[in-house]
């Protein structure tokens, strides 16, 4: 399966039985990175986090039941 990363525009092959192809196939919206942009990403956020000013924002979980 020929794949393009959204960032630089790479085109990449990758096996058409690996769990990500198929996540690309069955999910539209998912983006595919090639592995020097996520390397990239992965570097700069980690020098974020040690500078003390980045906060990661989660939602919070209930247990509580919808009704």
């Amino acid at each position: 399966m020929r794949v393009k990363c959204v960032l630089c525009d790479k085109v990449e092959e990758i096996d058409d039985g690996s769990p990500h192809a198929k996540k690309l196939r069955n999910r539209r919206n998912t983006m595919h990175l090639c592995s020097e942009c996520s390397e990239r990403i992965s570097l700069r956020t980690n020098e974020r986090k040690a500078t003390g000013n980045f906060n990661l924002y989660r939602e919070k979980k209930t247990d509580e039941p919808l009704i």
